[in-house]
């Protein structure tokens, strides 16, 4: 059976994203509309002499890197081709005056508005004279959770891969809400690789921490870092949840909640917002892996709003 409405659409959305840009979800529209894989269409490019790497397509079309190398170009021009796009349709796309192409921040929504932040997060970071909107999104977040055997979140880690929206950017801000009855004085904040502790503040009322994880560079327009960090938490109460809110569209998410021996949910869910307080919009049931005893989800293309894992104890 040919699913009309959805060819319509994706053709639909690669006609619009040719026209407005950015390349990379031009790029990614036009795979989606002719159904073709990274490795087909490297296949494509070496029979027409030009050698480009999986991995570089995959950057080009997440925005992670963009073409910019002469043999790079030419592989542009012969996706337009391969892809059967309009000449210089993607071309097009990467020329944009002053370089303004490397600034193509993703469609944004203010953050307290998503995740409906304490006022003490505002105070925090005006504290760490840190705005809201720290210069840097999000190209690829995979995020741990570990859940104790008093069923409280012990802690998280999370591996980041951002680019620079702006100049000068040199360091991230994480944020972290504790749960009821947490001592934000005791959670620790670790910089585990490409980055270095910073100032850390909390707010004892809300459970809120806030930290800065330093780069050792300054990232420019369009630059891109990768960083790990861990929160040591295990101070507060019950935990039911955990969610992520994101006020940039675009880049992939990857939550892995790990659950104690001991302390096993009976069930298990994956759940989407538009804030943290609006109704569901999506929610599917996630069942627990054998002996790692964990569930997941991952998001290849965030939109603005709030993903996240609940679960049931009893």
């Amino acid at each position: 059976m040919t699913h009309t409405g959805h060819i319509d659409a994706s053709i639909a959305h690669l006609e619009e994203t040719l026209r407005t840009g950015p390349f990379h979800a031009a790029l990614r529209a036009a795979l989606a509309a002719r159904g073709m894989s990274l490795q087909r269409v490297q296949h494509h490019l070496a029979g027409r002499g030009v050698r480009i790497g999986v991995t570089s397509l995959s950057y080009w079309q997440q925005g992670a890197r963009r073409p910019r190398r002469a043999e790079s170009l030419r592989a542009v021009h012969l996706l337009e081709e391969i892809l059967q796009l309009p000449r210089e349709s993607l071309s097009r796309l990467l020329v944009r005056p002053a370089d303004a192409a490397a600034d193509e921040r993703p469609a944004a929504r203010p953050y307290r508005s998503i995740v409906g932040a304490p006022e003490s997060v505002e105070r925090l970071l005006k504290e760490l004279d840190a705005p809201l909107d720290g210069g840097l999104h999000t190209i690829s977040h995979h995020e741990n959770v570990r859940i104790g055997s008093r069923r409280e979140l012990s802690g998280r880690e999370s591996h980041h891969v951002v680019r620079a929206h702006r100049d000068g950017v040199d360091r991230y801000v994480a944020i972290h809400q504790g749960e009821q009855g947490c001592e934000p004085e005791r959670v620790e904040v670790h910089a585990l690789e490409d980055c270095r502790r910073g100032r850390v503040r909390w707010d004892r009322v809300t459970g809120v921490v806030v930290a800065e994880l330093l780069f050792d560079v300054r990232l420019g327009l369009g630059d891109t870092h990768i960083f790990r960090y861990r929160i040591k938490d295990g101070t507060g109460g019950e935990s039911t949840e955990y969610m992520r809110g994101f006020g940039f569209a675009g880049g992939q998410y990857a939550l892995h909640v790990r659950f104690a021996a001991d302390a096993m949910p009976v069930r298990c869910r994956r759940f989407a917002r538009l804030t943290a307080r609006s109704p569901l919009c999506d929610r599917h049931d996630l069942t627990p892996g054998g002996q790692h005893r964990s569930v997941h989800l991952v998001e290849t293309e965030v939109t603005t709003g709030v993903l996240g894992i609940d679960w049931e104890w009893d």
